[in-house]
């Protein structure tokens, strides 16, 4: 079993560089070892990620992708430093060099004036595709939902239901950047930032505000730990009954357990404004069908909900799947970091996942860079790097216990790189494996 690196054309331009620099890596690590190593003999007992010589390796070998790996850092960050000489703001989501592929009057008269807007419009000037999909947002969401709701036709409803599904990924990404930055527009539009998500998000299956309660002042203090209420430690990360378990009790009892877990924590005013957030949506929900449009209302905002729900699910067993049993509560071992297409390209580096827990805030397009100067600390740490699979086929590839083609989708990190693909295959299932009470108990000290 063999595999090289899949650069897909549709990857960004920072992925591209991230893909090459670590295909560097592992071949100036691999110059220096002629056989790789079974798992085994890469430490999994514990200690399988510790880089042996690795500095000196670097030192000896690696002046020249150590000046180009420090060029690329600098390039990307000038690209998203405003005022620098090669700042690009993201326009859209699906490529990266929208002005170059226009007739040139067209960008200078339309496409130019409306970034100049767009940039004192967004909170960070590199988030023009935010202004984008929001104008993309409430000229096709907003109105077929009214026209649904004055007139509903069946087909009307279900290529509506697609158009949502289609657009949920980015819109979720987005919202992610909205709840912890507490908006996406400049202070000019502060009213209007506040506004707009009691609009669109029941629109895209969110519940008011739950997005933020549940992820921001929950999943983020807890890190998927014992007391996560999304935590995956206490599944077989492989079993289907497990992953069943796990979403039909988010679906069933989420509406109860995040306000009583802010109960327990001594969050009183949290648990009531959750509890009040996701029962108000449920009334509007019954409101909206009751008297205004029954059939709309399934299209529109209860098909959403359901499919959301368990995409949300889904994802987040992928993120956080594959857990160290030494220390689960590393951010570097607790959670994974993708670079591919669906993840990066359309959903605002939400593969940089494991970036993401380190430091909530940090800016989208700060991901990879982040990642770049800090891969061997990566490395030294365990983390695990995939790349050409998103979050959602994490989740199925495990469930399929298709371990061989997760091996294959690896980026190996420091030591891993002496690893065998059998080598990969039995570090992978090990990191998957349920923990026991006691073990949650030794592990996890500080929640215990």
């Amino acid at each position: 079993m063999t595999s090289a690196l899949v650069y897909d054309r549709g990857l960004t331009r920072a992925d591209y560089i991230v893909l090459k620099t670590l295909e560097d890596d592992i071949a100036r690590r691999r110059d220096g070892r002629s056989e790789p190593q079974q798992a085994g003999d890469a430490k999994v007992d514990g200690d399988w990620h510790d880089v042996s010589a690795e500095t000196d390796d670097e030192s000896r070998q690696g002046e020249p992708a150590v000046d180009a790996a420090a060029k690329d850092i600098a390039l990307l960050k000038s690209m998203r430093t405003p005022g620098d000489a090669h700042f690009e703001p993201t326009i859209v989501v699906s490529i990266d060099d929208l002005p170059s592929r226009l007739p040139k009057s067209v960008n200078n008269l339309v496409l130019q004036p409306f970034i100049s807007w767009a940039r004192k419009t967004a909170r960070h000037e590199t988030d023009v595709v935010m202004i984008v999909h929001l104008i993309l947002y409430f000229t096709t969401s907003v109105p077929s939902a009214i026209l649904l709701f004055r007139n509903f036709n069946l087909v009307h409803g279900i290529l509506h239901a697609v158009m949502q599904v289609y657009y949920v990924g980015t819109y979720t990404l987005m919202m992610h950047q909205h709840i912890h930055q507490r908006g996406i527009l400049s202070k000019k539009y502060s009213v209007f930032d506040k506004l707009f998500p009691y609009i669109t998000d029941p629109l895209m299956g969110h519940t008011w505000n739950s997005y933020f309660y549940h992820h921001v002042k929950h999943h983020h203090i807890e890190g998927n730990g014992p007391d996560d209420l999304s935590s995956t430690i206490r599944y077989q990360r492989d079993d289907i009954l497990h992953f069943l378990h796990y979403v039909g009790r988010f679906f069933c009892l989420v509406w109860l357990d995040l306000p009583l877990y802010f109960f327990r924590k001594g969050r009183w005013g949290l648990a009531l404004r959750a509890a009040g957030w996701e029962f108000g949506t449920y009334f509007f929900y019954y409101a909206m069908a009751t008297f205004v449009n029954r059939k709309a209302t399934i299209f529109v905002y209860i098909i959403p909900f359901l499919l959301l729900r368990l995409g949300l699910m889904a994802g987040n067993w992928g993120q956080h799947a594959l857990v160290d049993p030494d220390e689960p509560d590393s951010d570097y071992r607790s959670s994974i970091t993708l670079v591919d297409v669906a993840s990066n390209r359309f959903c605002f580096n939400d593969g940089y996942h494991t970036s993401h827990h380190l430091n909530p805030l940090r800016h989208w397009r700060e991901h990879p860079v982040s990642f770049l100067e800090q891969r061997k600390t990566y490395g030294k740490e365990g983390a695990i790097l995939f790349h050409n699979i998103d979050f959602l086929m994490i989740t199925f590839r495990l469930l399929a216990k298709d371990y061989e083609h997760l091996a294959k989708c690896m980026v190996p990190l420091g030591a891993q790189a002496d690893l065998t693909m059998e080598g990969r295959v039995e570090l992978l299932k090990r990191l998957t494996r349920k923990f026991s009470e006691e073990d949650i108990r030794k592990k996890f000290k500080k929640q215990a």
